[in-house]
């Protein structure tokens, strides 16, 4: 009968373990010297080797001939433990026997000595699943066990564990396996299982078991009927898009080509890919596209081996880190509700409509957007003004008006003519021509967003030793009225004003108070020719 790979190959040594010799040599340390502790407790993630080690641990203290701490599964004891025909080494489930009654079994059963090994073994897994009472029930018996028990627990969610057992415990963390060991590992497998598996396919495999090596044989043994195991059939096997398709996915994110994330999307769920798999393979190879934006050094061994520094960096020209973070927060909201979503699908489309319609609104801060915009600017990609021309707004404009649209006048009935509409209204000032000057004094003494927005939406007026800078948005508005850009652009325009000016900046919303300030100074005229001194207005 076939059996799988993971059951197959589990290690029968402490030598075969593999991502875990801080763990190994202790113990078998420990079996060489006889200071052997009579609980222990294994913590790690799924597939690390915490039972594997339990069981190997469980042969050698009983092996009758032990290699260096390892037990030589050859002797009586370990083949009975092996096949399970010796009943004094007990696996126990936790999660399905975890009340007190099961708990005062094992208390009972550590009073007998073993039938037909040294050391009579509780193998207990996943032992944070255990109830209160039970935990409980266990303590006394865990503290001060007879010579002949050996406790080893072993849990993935350490911190459900009591601290009272804890304390009584000798405890040993298993890591995560790097994706290197692991590749090689299935490579020999795959040697011995006559398997067609390629280096590219057990990188990818590796990547995708997240540090566990059970995963990873469990991955192997679906896409063991392929012809080649390369990464191309792991993807499909598997359920997850290929390198190719995830970096056509980015590249249309960043160009904002809604179109045609939209239809990778669709491809992708037509293919009966897992669509928050795909949105995980979007943040892994952001997260990528982000190491090789910041690091200074080779982080080549740290990024994902589907993908080549090469392209990671060319992916990421034209995007700042700010903007590929602000991705990452984009898609880390859609993989916490494409989970909960009545359909997929649409999470993800809507997914890719926030990633390409993305605006400052999604930045963290103003030095992000500024970040984001010299980033553009940088490599070229180019700012574009929208200009109306004449022409065009004499033609799409509705027709002035004429006579017959005026309104009878007001003297017919006795009242005061209103003033003319061009009278009452403010003139029209023209723009200070040293404006351009100002800016292009500026390059490179202010901030370089600052100054390109200023260079696209605004213009400058010279009013009573005041430069009035007028900005067609909020962004340009906050970004030259902050100081030092401020402080900075006052002092250049006063060198090509020729005489001392005071910089105020206006938001499209904004407009200074000019007719105020002409009636303000009618009245400190009026008040001079009759030698009126004001002190106070």
């Amino acid at each position: 009968m076939y059996q799988a790979l993971y059951r197959k190959w589990r290690p029968l040594c402490f030598a075969d373990v593999i991502g875990q010799q801080h763990i190994t040599d202790t113990l078998r340390a420990q079996l060489s010297t006889g200071r052997l502790s009579h609980a222990y407790l294994f913590t790690g993630t799924r597939g690390t080797g915490k039972t594997t080690c339990a069981k190997i641990l469980a042969r050698a203290v009983n092996c009758e001939h032990p290699v260096n701490g390892d037990p030589c599964n050859e002797c009586p004891s370990c083949r009975g433990i092996l096949d399970g025909s010796v009943l004094d080494v007990v696996e126990i489930d936790a999660a399905s026997n975890n009340g007190v009654d099961n708990v005062r079994e094992i208390r009972d059963e550590v009073r007998y000595a073993p039938s037909s090994v040294r050391k009579k073994v509780f193998i207990i897994d996943e032992v944070h699943m255990l109830s209160a009472g039970a935990f409980n029930a266990l303590l006394k018996t865990l503290e001060e066990p007879p010579e002949h028990v050996m406790f080893i627990l072993a849990t993935t969610e350490i911190h459900k564990v009591p601290a009272t057992i804890l304390s009584r415990c000798q405890r040993f963390d298993f890591r995560r396996i790097t994706p290197d060991a692991i590749a090689k590992r299935l490579m020999e497998i795959a040697a011995q299982e006559q398997i067609a598996l390629t280096e590219n396919g057990a990188k990818l495999i590796a990547r995708l078991s997240d540090g566990a090596m059970r995963d990873a044989l469990s991955m192997l043994d679906r896409t063991a009927g392929c012809e080649v195991v390369d990464d191309e059939a792991v993807s499909k096997s598997l359920g997850i898009l290929g390198s190719t398709d995830t970096l056509a996915l980015m590249e249309a994110v960043k160009t904002a080509d809604l179109a045609a994330a939209i239809a990778e999307i669709g491809r992708a769920y037509e293919a009966g890919r897992d669509l928050s798999g795909v949105i995980d393979q979007m943040l892994g190879l952001i997260r990528d596209m982000l190491l090789i934006k910041t690091a200074h050094g080779d982080v080549s061994a740290m990024i994902s081996p589907a993908y080549t520094a090469e392209q990671l960096k060319r992916l990421g020209e034209g995007l700042a880190p700010a903007t590929l973070i602000a991705y990452s927060r984009i898609l880390q909201d859609a993989a916490a509700h494409i989970k909960s979503a009545s359909n997929r699908r649409v999470e993800a489309e809507l997914c890719m409509i926030r990633l390409c319609t993305m605006g400052a609104q999604a930045y963290d801060s103003l030095s992000g957007r500024v970040e984001a915009l010299e980033e553009k600017i940088k490599n070229g990609i180019p700012v574009v003004q929208k200009v109306v021309s004449a022409a065009a707004s004499d033609n799409d404009g509705p027709p002035p008006p004429g006579d017959e649209d005026a309104p009878p006048w007001l003297q017919e009935e006795g009242q005061p003519a209103a003033n003319d509409a061009s009278a009452s209204a403010e003139p029209q000032r023209a723009d200070w021509p040293g404006w351009p000057q100002v800016l292009e004094q500026a390059s490179g003494s202010i901030n370089m967003g600052a100054l390109t927005c200023l260079q696209i939406s605004s213009r400058a007026e010279l009013d009573n030793g005041q430069v009035l800078v007028f900005c067609e948005d909020d962004v340009t508005a906050g970004l030259a009225g902050a100081h030092p850009t401020i402080d900075r652009l006052s002092e250049i325009a006063s060198a090509v004003a020729g005489h001392a000016v005071r910089l105020k900046v206006f938001g499209p919303d904004q407009q200074p108070q000019r007719h105020k300030q002409a009636v303000s100074d009618e009245i400190l005229e009026k008040a001079k020719e009759f030698d009126i001194q004001v002190t106070e207005f």
